[in-house]
């Protein structure tokens, strides 16, 4: 695809650039994006929310009985442990 030319504008107290229709869904781009400047572009990609993928991630770690407690199998106990620790 050639690349598109828009012009900068105001919006309110800002600027801004009008991005058409038909690339915002091309790109699947909606709701919150991140912008990332560069030194002589700007990066604009949907904005990852946190925790993205962790079910997934936590569901295979089940699936291969990799999900036990690891506290106290790898770390020792320390002061705090023993005595300020509460449930």
């Amino acid at each position: 695809m050639a690349p598109l030319k828009t012009n900068v504008v105001r919006i309110g107290n800002s600027q801004g650039v009008r991005i058409p229709k038909t690339l915002l869904e091309q790109c699947h781009l909606q709701g919150e994006v991140e912008l990332e400047p560069r030194s002589d572009y700007l990066i604009l990609r949907s904005a990852k929310k946190p925790r993205t993928g962790w079910g997934a991630a936590f569901e295979a770690m089940a699936n291969q009985r990799d999900d036990k407690m690891i506290i106290g199998d790898v770390l020792p106990e320390n002061k705090w442990d023993k005595e300020e620790w509460e449930w």
